[in-house]
């Protein structure tokens, strides 16, 4: 049944790219999959629903890959982020996502539109936390506002690239550039302490949308928000509080960020948490673990 429905995404992806996404008919991918109606509406409500799991199942295999190139070495790596990001910009490039991102964008299709600004923030995030492995703590206050000018630089620079020359420049050598830019403009507003948008923004950000990619992590955002929001209330300001956060957000980032997730080390810092901090949140934390347990057996 697994086979059967990758067969639908598959068979899907290739009709939205040669017909387009509006002009595919259900009909058209009934005949191009060989299934009945009844079958391809036990997979899926509507076309919409289609569409997004084409993009949960090609960003599930670039998370995975992504992540492979980051197992045993240095996540401050400059490198390996770069070698991630032109993973992902070659998985774009040959799948032709940005195509049938771009018909959505001028369609009047709200849900599907609001989806892929939500994918952009999940990006977004990712890249915030690649820069805070990299530029370190001290640089967080300035990284939301950094993230952003990276991914609109290489947006644009890949966009004119392509369109300016014959043979484009390799899609490393862009990545490459912009980053060796960012280097310097992190240090730059690091020193200034200018600031336009506070990292924090993130958790209220996220747990906002629906997340259609992972759903299971919407209600561990909010639990993980209400969490935090219940210990800064009930735990006085110091090393206390400060460690509980730490240890929430750890359990997030890695139920999150990763395609593998240690479970072993979730229910460690769990157990730390529960122990030391559950008499003064108690039903936050019990939302809190009931969520982790939801992510765990996606």
């Amino acid at each position: 049944m697994k086979n059967r429905r990758q067969n639908v995404i598959d068979t899907a992806h290739k009709l939205f790219i040669e017909k387009g996404y509006q002009a595919t008919s259900i009909q058209d991918i009934l005949d191009g999959s060989g299934i009945s109606k009844g079958t391809f509406y036990n997979y899926f409500p509507s076309k919409g629903e289609l569409f997004i799991a084409i993009f949960r199942s090609f960003y599930k295999r670039i998370r995975h890959d992504r992540e492979k190139l980051l197992e045993g070495q240095d996540a401050a790596n400059i490198e390996i982020f770069i070698q991630q990001l032109e993973l992902q910009m070659m998985g774009n490039k040959q799948s032709k996502l940005l195509i049938l991102i771009e018909e959505v964008r001028v369609s009047n299709d709200e849900e599907l539109k609001q989806f892929i600004n939500q994918t952009l923030l999940l990006s977004l995030r990712w890249m915030h936390g690649r820069f805070l492995d990299i530029f370190g703590e001290s640089t967080k206050p300035y990284l939301l506002d950094c993230v952003i000018i990276f991914h609109s630089m290489m947006t644009h620079m890949n966009h004119f690239n392509h369109r300016a020359n014959a043979i484009p420049k390799p899609e490393i050598q862009i990545i490459r550039y912009c980053m060796n830019r960012m280097i310097q403009t992190v240090d730059e507003v690091a020193k200034s302490k200018e600031q336009i948008l506070d990292p924090e923004l993130l958790d209220t950000w996220f747990p906002q949308f629906e997340n259609h990619l992972y759903p299971c992590h919407n209600n561990l955002a909010n639990a993980t928000t209400e969490l935090k929001k219940a210990i800064h209330t009930s735990l006085p300001c110091g090393e206390n509080q400060t460690r509980a956060i730490e240890l929430i957000d750890f359990i997030q980032d890695e139920l999150m960020q990763s395609d593998t997730p240690r479970q072993f080390l979730i229910e460690s810092l769990l157990l730390i948490l529960k122990n030391q901090y559950s008499e003064h949140v108690q039903a936050y934390m019990e939302d809190f673990e009931e969520s982790i347990n939801a992510c765990l057996v996606q």
